[in-house]
């Protein structure tokens, strides 16, 4: 039997705890501010005059508002498809295959998330205008191309990633069990790598979903006129001021984020365990 802790113990752990409860402050403070000042009366975020819920109602009736955070959905699930496709291949082909050059490949596939925002906003830029120029007077939502694919050739490598080390904890002799029992390698890629795999794949699309809809960097290069999306959006009201209403709509997209981040969380970990504890019985 342990014994219970005693004043030492717990002498010994308050400045650590003290030291965890300064870092959580410090990181959450700001956002907890601007989550409660959305619901100010004032239009003035430094005096607080009462309880209101008329920003947020501003926010759903602003049609702009409206408009770019539906550009912002649909980018985000568009380039989540594509992304979670090549993402999951890319992986399996890095898993199973051996290959020339496969270490420089690997070392590619980290390229978009190690490269400063700046710089991958900057390129695209200028494949977009130079290289390849995107027309800008497509209807909707195939004006938003330039965006989704900005978009899919950053979120794809973190996908391939997460379903990466997902694969990492396959046990190789469920194939050779599948193949003595006459499963062709059709049948073995869906009905015993895409349930193993679907943790990584539903984490991995959540992330790439909640990256897609976060990103200003990259989409403030690659956007024009008519494809605003939110954070843009967001960008220029506050160029204006800050105004509650800004803060109610940066307050909707940090719950929309926290909320997709939570689940991804979720499946990432219970899904996993689930089909870890499936495969031992």
């Amino acid at each position: 039997m342990t014994e219970p802790p005693g004043p030492l113990d717990y002498l010994h752990r308050w400045p650590i705890r003290a030291w965890l409860l300064a870092v959580v402050v410090f990181l959450y403070a700001p956002l907890i501010t601007l989550m409660a000042f959305s619901f100010n009366v004032s239009k003035r975020n430094i005096v607080w005059r009462g309880f209101t819920l008329d920003w947020y109602r501003a926010a759903f009736q602003d049609s702009d508002l409206i408009a770019a955070f539906g550009n912002s959905l649909t980018i985000a699930a568009v380039s989540t498809l594509v992304s979670v496709a090549l993402g999951a291949l890319t992986a399996l082909l890095l898993w199973r295959f051996r290959f020339p050059f496969k270490a420089a490949l690997e070392g590619a596939l980290g390229l978009p998330i190690v490269v400063p925002e700046i710089c991958m906003g900057v390129a695209m830029l200028v494949f977009f205008t130079q290289i390849l120029p995107w027309p800008t007077t497509l209807a909707w939502p195939l004006n938003l191309g330039a965006i989704i694919i900005s978009h899919i050739s950053f979120s794809f490598s973190f996908v391939a990633i997460v379903i990466r080390g997902r694969l990492a904890s396959f046990n190789r002799e469920l194939e050779e069990a599948a193949k003595d029992l006459g499963a062709g390698e059709w049948r073995i890629f869906w009905d015993v790598l895409v349930p193993h795999m679907r943790p990584g794949l539903l984490a991995g699309a959540l992330l790439a979903f909640t990256l897609s809809l976060d990103d200003f960097v990259i989409t403030f290069f690659t956007s024009g006129p008519d494809t605003t999306t939110f954070p843009i959006k967001v960008y220029s009201m506050v160029r204006f001021s800050v105004t509650p209403e800004v803060n109610a709509a940066s307050t909707l997209l940090i719950v929309l984020t926290v909320a997709l981040t939570a689940v991804a969380l979720r499946f990432s970990g219970g899904a996993a365990a689930a089909i870890e504890a499936g495969e031992g019985l």
